[in-house]
């Protein structure tokens, strides 16, 4: 186990030595190194003032030296080195996540690094962003890696910056600091909303999504899921996202629902996740959960996932005023499909084109889009809405939005209402919505458009407030629609976590963990050209990690049990600091994974 202290005065000729080893390490001449080293001189009388702090192991051994030196804002690495024995080990990693973290508590907003070219490739790998090259000592004749052995380099120092942030208010406010038991109850919130003679067993699907419960919070200390997961799922997650001794529960649930009612029935799991006395958090609240807390789940607490109560709290909402940015889509009742399949065809016929949707619908689900043209090509509207239940439906008004080049058309506000009923703004999302079903979303700095931001944060909000008042408690999302004159189309609330909440998790952890500015695309689904065994999806994650650094981007597999499916697929987040990377990342990804047949031609 590594630990941080700050150098004693005493200590600097060791530490010193230290320096020079690690600095040796990658072979440069004695010339060199005798240039370098008043740059690197450690005095007792600088120890404090340059702020050295200094790794050892469990016996007090120590193991590397960082300073963080300057004044905030901008403050200057300079130092930061490893006893040449433990290079490779991690203890670099962990000395530079150390140094960000006194940065944010000093209140420094920009670090700079003039880096080794040698110890550039770690800088990049920790997040750090490459600038121009800075003036340093060139290093002489000697052994060093390259192409040939005894080359002289001539290399400059390179230099990167990081934006040191602590994890945003809302991720703490979220779980109170604490880390979190995660429980992947998708399936058990669902079946609420589901009529099974209808829906049938639906809940298989909803089982792979419950790998999304390794996202609930930037940092978990237990996963309980209802289907086996790859072994080494978590710990590759972990690695990407620096968790420490997370506790898996997998394989609790094998048809059906019951994930907390299978905790319940397991004594000893009930009482080991609860002795520490961390909080539990869920995809969404269910009376199974209320019955294994103790808080049992209020009547109506879920209302608003309806969609017809959402529409007529937007409705509400609007008819207070303050809204100027937000129109509100006309909504219809419809007793059955023939009944909103003759709404549908009157407005067809007037070159309009409607929503069909089920009251409730998980992703998209139960929803259907028609306008004129697809009617005709599925051989009427009758044909077009053959997929949906014959019981109550909603038409909707469908909200045209921009054209080729006018920006995104989906967009998201995610917000949680607290314990004691604050609500808490986490920001806004661009989703990818295919044919009306919900396929990804992408979170980020400047990821929603600037004319959209303020119209869709205030009636977030708005929505939010209404919420908290009628009593509910948790995570929530308001979806809307961009039109073409650039107002904003409520359309529904989630009550639960989703794929964009997810998103919002991974990129603060990320913030947190290697500065400021990274852009989370969370993907549904990726088809996989072939059905795989756990190894071979172990090395499709192993190559497509390494790809993506590469990009300068961050892969992450979140859904993994799909990949061993009879139809093969699997979700995940990709993150970079631009949209063209991150662009570039998920083609890398998506193309990877279609080619995976080709292994078995």
């Amino acid at each position: 186990m590594v630990t941080f202290r700050s150098a004693a005065a005493e200590e600097a000729e060791a530490l010193t030595g230290l320096v020079m080893r690690s600095k040796a390490y990658w072979g440069y001449d004695a010339a060199f190194l005798d240039a370098c080293a008043p740059q690197l001189l450690i005095r007792a009388e600088d120890v404090t003032p340059r702020r050295i702090v200094v790794a050892e192991d469990e016996r007090g051994g120590v193991l590397g030296v960082a300073s963080l030196e300057g004044q905030a804002p901008t403050a200057t690495l300079g130092l930061l080195f490893v006893e040449p024995a433990v290079i490779g080990q991690g203890v670099g990693r962990l000395l530079y996540r150390e140094t960000l973290r006194r940065a944010v508590r000093l209140g420094v907003r920009r670090l700079v690094i003039d880096a080794d070219p040698h110890a550039s490739g770690f800088y990049r790998a920790m997040g750090a962003v490459a600038r121009d090259a800075g003036p340093g000592p060139k290093p002489g004749p000697g052994p060093k890696p390259g192409p040939k052995p005894g080359d002289v380099a001539f290399a400059e120092l390179v230099r990167f910056e990081v934006e040191p942030v602590p994890l945003p208010a809302w991720a703490r406010e979220w779980t109170g600091g604490a880390r979190a038991v995660h429980l992947g109850n998708v399936a058990e919130f669902n079946a609420q909303f589901m009529d099974e003679d209808r829906d049938g067993d639906r809940h298989a699907p909803a089982h792979h999504y419950a790998c999304l419960a390794a996202f609930y919070t930037p940092a978990p200390a237990a996963l309980v899921l209802p289907s086996v997961v790859p072994s080494g799922w978590v710990e590759r997650v972990g690695r990407r996202l620096e968790w420490e001794g997370v506790e898996v529960y997998d394989g609790l649930v094998e048809r059906g629902v019951g994930l907390l009612d299978a905790v319940r029935d397991r004594p000893a799991l009930l009482s080991r996740l609860t002795e520490a006395g961390l909080p539990w958090v869920a995809w969404g609240s269910t009376s199974s959960l209320g019955r294994v807390t103790g808080r049992p789940q209020e009547a109506g607490q879920l209302r608003y996932e309806s969609k017809s109560a959402a529409h007529e709290l937007f409705a509400r909402i609007l008819a207070g005023g303050g809204h100027p940015g937000i129109v509100l889509p006309a909504q219809w009742r419809a007793g059955g499909r023939w009944a909103a399949a003759r709404r549908v065809a009157a407005r067809a016929r007037a070159g309009l084109a409607s929503v069909v949707k089920t009251e409730h619908g998980v992703g998209g689900s139960g929803t259907a889009i028609v306008t004129p043209d697809r009617a005709r090509t599925r051989g009427g509207i009758r044909a077009a809405l053959r997929g949906l239940p014959r019981g109550p439906l909603l038409v909707e008004e469908y909200v045209e939005g921009p054209g080729p080049g006018g920006g995104p058309r989906d967009l998201t506000y995610d917000g949680f209402v607290g314990p004691d009923g604050r609500v808490h703004e986490v920001g806004g999302a661009v989703m990818e919505v295919r044919d009306g079903a919900y396929a990804g979303a992408t979170v980020g700095p400047s990821v929603v458009p600037a004319w959209a931001e303020r119209p869709l944060t205030a009636f977030g909000a708005a929505v939010g407030r209404e919420l908290a008042a009628a009593g509910y408690r948790g995570w929530f999302d308001v979806d809307v629609v961009a039109d073409r004159e650039g107002r904003l189309a409520p359309t529904e609330t989630n009550l639960r976590l989703t794929g964009p909440s997810l998103a919002f998790m991974v990129a603060a952890r990320l913030d947190e963990l290697r500065g400021a500015g990274h852009l989370v695309r969370i993907v549904d689904r990726a088809g996989l050209g072939a059905r795989l065994a756990e190894a071979q999806f172990d090395e499709l994650c192993a190559d497509l990690v390494r790809g993506c650094a590469e990009l300068g981007a961050v892969f992450v597999p979140a859904i993994p049990t799909a990949a061993f499916a009879p139809a093969p697929w699997f979700g995940f987040l990709v993150a970079a600091r631009d949209a063209e990377t991150l662009d570039a990342a998920e083609a890398l990804v998506r193309a990877a994974a279609r080619s995976m047949g080709h292994a078995f031609d």
